[in-house]
């Protein structure tokens, strides 16, 4: 299952590794990438020297390409934006911003620009101002969400540009990847589905929430904030929603999430911020990124070739 994403990030399969923040690093990224995809390190919040020390230690695990993703709206996007050139990374993603004012010098130094977009607009924006391919996340992905499911958002955006489209939200396994294709995208991104991967150094409390997790198991919480975020059930997301009730004021929400997902990232699973798609049911079992990347590269290649007459 080649397509234009395989042959212009000179990667074997079309799947992306979801830049989680606090989970995504070169353990993960790496792994995803020697396997065949592309490996994602989530820039976030976090320092620039963790950021650069991630990069090199995913340089020494694998010497195929990997991403950054940087968060465009976090204090220290200007640095990274400059690391990324500086340390020759091969692709990075963007997320909640226009990256219009790093373009040129990405584009410089070689690197491919794909944001991640939750809407046409948004996504007719960041083809006009260069980007080389879009991410369509659909609302059903962990984290930030928008919200249009994938099954509106992803042709729409196909229809509306050149570039290729990467398929986000909802997907977990081979039936997914298959309908992404089917939609019209290029490649896929996984975010959930590699958080119970071997090489995820997440704490294993977070792995077992999300094994565990049933299909009425997330929540969106914070939507008061203009930032709503998807997350499953616990008590903090309680403690949220009684906020959105009782008409709290904006500091309240902020002032409940301050540390929230780091609390969750080390263990705390009750009041940390337990970020998971809805496709967090059918996520069964733990493997490594190569079986979880093979088997749903199979199961897809098994419905696109099968004869539905």
């Amino acid at each position: 299952m080649k397509s234009r994403i395989c042959e212009m990030l000179n990667i074997e399969y079309p799947i992306f590794q979801g830049a989680m923040a606090r989970i995504s690093d070169a353990s993960l990224a790496a792994a995803v990438s020697e396997a065949g995809g592309l490996g994602i390190i989530a820039g976030g919040t976090a320092p620039i020297d963790f950021v650069r020390n991630e990069v090199r230690k995913a340089k020494e695990l694998t010497k195929k390409p990997f991403g950054v993703n940087i968060m465009l709206l976090s204090e220290n996007a200007d640095e990274i934006a400059k690391m990324v050139c500086e340390e020759n990374v091969k692709v990075v993603t963007t997320g909640a911003g226009m990256p219009g004012k790093y373009m040129e010098m990405w584009k410089d130094h070689g690197i491919k620009v794909i944001p991640v977009v939750p809407s046409v607009a948004m996504a007719k924006r960041m083809e006009r101002s260069g980007a080389d391919a879009v991410v369509a996340e659909g609302t059903e992905s962990g984290g930030h969400v928008g919200e249009l499911t994938t099954m509106v958002l992803v042709p729409q955006v196909v229809d509306a540009l050149s570039i290729p489209v990467i398929a986000a939200g909802g997907i977990g396994d081979g039936r997914g990847v298959a309908a992404a294709f089917l939609l019209g995208a290029d490649a896929v991104q996984v975010g959930t589905r590699f958080l119970t991967a071997y090489e995820c150094t997440v704490h294993e409390n977070y792995k077992k929430k999300i094994l565990n997790a049933k299909d009425i198991d997330t929540i969106v919480t914070g939507r008061p904030t203009g930032h709503p975020i998807r997350v499953l059930k616990n008590k903090l997301a309680r403690q949220f929603k009684d906020l959105e009730t009782a008409a709290a004021p904006i500091e309240e929400y902020e002032k409940l999430g301050i540390g929230a997902l780091a609390k969750a990232v080390t263990g705390d699973v009750e009041y940390g911020s337990v970020m998971s798609g809805q496709i967090a049911a059918i996520v069964n079992k733990e493997q490594s990124c190569k079986d979880i990347i093979l088997e749903m590269m199979t199961e897809a290649q098994s419905l696109l070739n099968k004869d539905w007459r």
